[in-house]
């Protein structure tokens, strides 16, 4: 087997944690409410977003348009306390299970996932 077959083996069937960021040194990271596994929202971490959360317990994020670490709720209070982190089989991709403290969403909705889609028109997601 050559190092590459190795690594794929040991990222889906070991135990380390080897995360496998992308080609812009980022992870995608899909947020769920811990109680209700409801989607909050969906971001971007990179290595230093992926530290900062795992050390402090409260998500913290790359801003791709700012092109910076952004800690969630750090300027209204509605932080995210990462309860549980999940890891996809490929390590290219996690769910963090989070209490919000508030709005996940920037509009001031719980969730990023407030609208539906039939046919081309969006109407409002029953909660």
């Amino acid at each position: 087997m050559s190092d590459t077959t190795n690594d794929t083996e040991k990222r889906e069937l070991g135990q380390d944690f080897m995360p496998k960021f992308d080609a812009q040194g980022l992870l995608t990271a899909v947020v769920l409410d811990d109680s209700t596994s409801s989607p909050l929202m969906v971001a971007f971490m990179n290595e230093e977003a992926l530290a900062a959360t795992r050390e402090s317990g409260i998500a913290h994020f790359y801003s791709r348009s700012r092109g910076t670490l952004w800690k969630k709720g750090e300027t209204s209070g509605n932080v995210l306390t990462v309860k549980s982190i999940l890891v996809d089989c490929d390590q290219d991709a996690l769910v963090l299970r989070c209490t919000a403290a508030g709005p996940a969403c920037h509009t001031g909705a719980t969730s990023c996932f407030y609208r539906k889609l039939e046919g081309d028109t969006l109407f409002p997601a029953i909660s």
